[in-house]
């Protein structure tokens, strides 16, 4: 595949997919993973088999996968990257599906028939990691996907894949919305209001009773209605959205971590630190260093 390394520290990809192509399909098996941290301009679903201890990377999120793993990004900026890390395996099988999809409000997967793959396109524009349930429902058909010769039913097979997926339970999202520069525009009015507000004074103090107002309840009730909507408390949302925020200046600017911690709304060092390490598992220095060792392109 080619590389373009015009994008500050992250290798922006040049993938095989041509005009007028619409899905390519690579399955390989390594011994290890030596490809760094980027991204590309299309659609991507990526399966590892007798991967555990590989370290996967995606946006803010950092986990180390098991014996299976199965990830789709539909996002054109999104960065990710498989590292080796502590993975033993003499074996290491990928397929990795990469395709580009139309995922307009009035396109075809925008349809009635086709709206839970529509729904979980733009769920995984912050990265879509399934369980192992999952991954069994389609692990036959996805190693049988590359041996199929005629597009238009590699295509079908790629698209009941899809299908499985997206009717299936267990899925959780990898990177934090604010990381990811998602807009999510699915939410109710009043959710959606208090979102954007939190999107935008993230860096101030923000208070129960401000964000029940703005939705016209009170706090008791706010935080309930908020808590069934997201599935979070107000307080770890709004943990989340200034973790998001600093993990990108941590990778896109050399401001020191404790200027960082400021402009994300904490006014205290230590605490911001001891959150930073108990919502992303390593400390906002380590954090920093990892995307630097995954971006040295050698």
């Amino acid at each position: 595949m080619k590389q373009d390394q015009n994008t500050d520290h992250v290798l922006h990809e040049i993938t095989p997919l041509r005009d007028g192509d619409l899905m390519y399909i690579a399955d390989r098996h390594k011994k290890e993973f030596t490809y760094p941290i980027h991204n590309h301009q299309v659609f991507e679903l990526n399966f590892v088999e007798h991967g555990a201890g590989v370290r996967r990377i995606v946006g803010d999120s950092s986990e180390i996968i098991g014996e299976y793993d199965l990830v789709l990004i539909t996002s054109l900026e999104l960065e990710h990257v498989w590292m080796q890390n502590d993975c033993k395996s003499d074996d290491i099988h990928e397929i990795t599906v990469q395709f580009r999809f139309d995922l307009s409000s009035e396109g075809f997967f925008a349809t009635s028939p086709l709206k839970s793959i529509y729904h979980m396109l733009n769920q995984a524009r912050k990265g879509l990691v399934f369980s192992m349930d999952t991954i069994m429902k389609i692990y036959n058909d996805l190693q049988k996907l590359s041996s199929i010769k005629d597009p238009f039913e590699a295509f079908i097979s790629f698209l009941r894949i899809l299908n499985v997926l997206a009717n299936s339970d267990g899925s959780r999202t990898l990177a934090t919305t604010s990381y990811a520069k998602v807009v999510i525009e699915e939410d109710s009015s009043r959710i959606l209001k208090v979102k954007n507000f939190i999107n935008s004074n993230y860096m101030k103090e923000i208070k129960l009773k401000t964000l029940s107002d703005l939705a016209c309840m009170s706090e008791t009730a706010f935080s309930r209605f908020f808590k069934l909507h997201t599935g979070r408390t107000v307080s770890d949302y709004i943990i989340d959205i200034r973790l998001g925020f600093a993990s990108r200046m941590l990778v896109d600017t050399n401001k020191s971590i404790a200027d960082i911690c400021y402009l994300c709304g904490y006014n205290n060092l230590s605490n911001f630190n001891r959150v930073f390490k108990r919502k992303k598992g390593c400390a906002p220095t380590e954090f920093r260093e990892y995307y630097h060792k995954t971006k040295i392109i050698v």
